[in-house]
């Protein structure tokens, strides 16, 4: 899963209050270690197949503004294959909503890449053939990213109805442990939308959160920056819910 937890967690990092930078990319004749590494995680994350970076930006900063409401285009409320794979397939958003993220407009290398949000998997697929025949391109393509979809897409479907609450978020958000292992932490997901701020998703040392783990490494090598931790008092406002709340 780890192509479209790149792209998805990378994306989610960097939303609403830029908590997690990646350095952008220098037109520069020698362009700085630091900012190649984060325009190589760029590009292995739209090899996806799940669209470009400015598309999920855009698209996520309105699910946290309108959270199952009815301009939330993903909400279960509307049918749960529809906030699972019908949403994205729809033609109607197909569009990105430039407005909504121009702090990310503002790079080169994010424009070109969601313009052109083909070119990381068509590259990739043409890979595992040379690489490995038909069996590469069938299995450790198409396969892999079938089933990198539909384990990115539980976050707004079953995330939205199968888990525990701890938080009283004004969403049907829940955390749910299974997702969280599939994910790479994202299966935390009511604690996401009570602190979406944070790069950190499993607020406690036992929630599994494999991505912030891998992030913590970036932020040591000196890939990304600022990552933001989980204030104490938000930790300390966690207790489960009864059904319903």
């Amino acid at each position: 899963m780890a192509r479209g937890g790149a792209l998805r967690r990378a994306v989610r990092r960097a939303h609403d209050r830029d908590h997690r930078r990646l350095p952008p990319l220098l037109l520069a004749p020698h362009l700085p270690a630091e900012a190649g590494a984060a325009v190589r995680a760029r590009v292995r994350g739209t090899s996806a197949a799940q669209k470009g970076p400015l598309w999920w930006a855009a698209h996520h900063r309105a699910h946290h503004k309108f959270s199952d409401t009815e301009r939330d285009i993903h909400s279960p409320k509307r049918g749960f294959w529809w906030s699972h794979v019908g949403w994205i397939l729809c033609d109607k958003y197909n569009k990105t909503d430039s407005d909504a993220i121009k702090d990310f407009t503002k790079y080169p290398e994010l424009v070109w890449l969601d313009k052109h949000d083909w070119v990381a998997p068509w590259a990739l697929g043409f890979a595992c053939f040379f690489i490995a025949g038909w069996s590469g391109l069938i299995i450790g393509f198409f396969l892999s990213t079938v089933l990198l979809w539909h384990g990115t897409f539980t976050i707004n479907s079953i995330a939205h109805v199968w888990g525990r609450r701890v938080y009283e978020t004004s969403d049907t958000s829940r955390n749910n442990a299974l997702l969280a292992v599939i994910t790479g932490g994202e299966g935390w997901h009511n604690n996401h939308h009570r602190y979406p701020w944070s790069a950190r998703q499993g607020f406690r040392w036992w929630q599994v959160d494999v991505t912030y783990y891998v992030l913590r490494v970036f932020a040591w090598l000196g890939v990304v920056h600022d990552l933001r931790p989980v204030p104490a008092e938000v930790r300390a406002e966690a207790r489960r819910l009864p059904p319903g709340v």
